[in-house]
This record gives C-alpha cells, sequence and structure tokens, in this order.
C-alpha cells in the first residue's frame, strides 16, 4: 500500500513541476475524441512542443495547489486533459483551438497564462495571437527595413561621389 502511495506522490511532483514551469496551462474536456484523434492530436502537440496528458483530477489537483495554480482546481472535473508548455505561452491555446476547429471536438474549460486564470473565451482569443516565433520576425522586418533604407542612401551618395569624381578626372586628362 506504501508503495502505491508513494508512486501516487511522485506523480503529483511530476505534474507539479511541470505546472511550475509552464508558461501555459490549458484545460480541455476530451469527451468524445476517439483513439485516432487522441493519437493524432498527441502527435500535433509533440511537434509544437506542447505536453498534451490526461491525469487523474484528484493527482492534478493536488499539484495545481503544489505549483501555485489552485484556481485550476475547479475545473480538474470529468474527463479533463492538460496540455502545457514551457516555452511558449501561445502554442497550447493555438494547438488546441485549430484541432477543436478542424475536428469539432473538445471543449475548452480553461487556462493559465503568467499566473492568471482565463476563462475558455480568454483561452480562444490567446490562440488567435501570432506565435513568438511570427513575432519576432516581423519586429526583425520591421528592424531591418530602415537599415536598408539607409544603406541605399548611402550607396547612392557613394555612387554620385564615385561618378562626380570620374567626371573631374576626365576633365583633367581632357584639358592635360
Amino acid at each position: 500500500m506504501s508503495a502505491i502511495l508513494e508512486s501516487k506522490k511522485e506523480v503529483v511532483r511530476e505534474i507539479s513541476e511541470k505546472f511550475k514551469n509552464a508558461q501555459a496551462i490549458v484545460l480541455v474536456d476530451y469527451k468524445g475524441l476517439n483513439v485516432d484523434k487522441a493519437t493524432e492530436l498527441r502527435s500535433k502537440a509533440r511537434q509544437a512542443g506542447v505536453d498534451y496528458k490526461v491525469y487523474k483530477n484528484t493527482l492534478a489537483r493536488f499539484a495545481a495547489q503544489d505549483a501555485g495554480c489552485a484556481e485550476l482546481t475547479e475545473y480538474l472535473k470529468g474527463s479533463i486533459a492538460v496540455a502545457v508548455s514551457d516555452s511558449d505561452a501561445i502554442a497550447p491555446a493555438k494547438l488546441l483551438n485549430d484541432f477543436i476547429k478542424a475536428n469539432k471536438v473538445l471543449e475548452i474549460k480553461a487556462g493559465y497564462v503568467d499566473g492568471k486564470l482565463m476563462s475558455a473565451k480568454e483561452v480562444e482569443q490567446l490562440a488567435l495571437l501570432p506565435s513568438k516565433e511570427e513575432l519576432v520576425a516581423k519586429m526583425l522586418g520591421s528592424l531591418k527595413s530602415p537599415l536598408y533604407g539607409l544603406a541605399n542612401v548611402l550607396n547612392g551618395n557613394i555612387r554620385g561621389l564615385a561618378v562626380a569624381l570620374n567626371a573631374i578626372r576626365e576633365q583633367k586628362e581632357a584639358q592635360a
């Protein structure tokens, strides 16, 4: 009996660590999800760097309290799966929202991002934001644009100076 209790404590510690290190946690009701769709979702989650798992609600509740996100405990009832990302705050919401749109199964229950509980509606809105990579690419593009303009202006001035110097040289040669 003690071995079972120890294994459950270990699972709670594992979940708690995931919750503590998470940038985003999304809880979803997976009722109606067949095995093929569940396998497809897990595969997409791995590709997106999201940990998608079904835990026993009791163990997940203990872990949520231990990790400092006790607000999630009220949503850990019924058939709940947990999507966690420790690298991207938008990835779990985007993954689940896209999957729901494509397959018409699952229901987002709640989310937890930056120490704040989010409703299902807020999680859906979060999913509409561009990913971190997209935002970085846009920012770099906007930073590069003025630099290219400056380089072109400077090249134009240097080109103009070279043409003027060449004209002066040709004029001096013609006079000599």
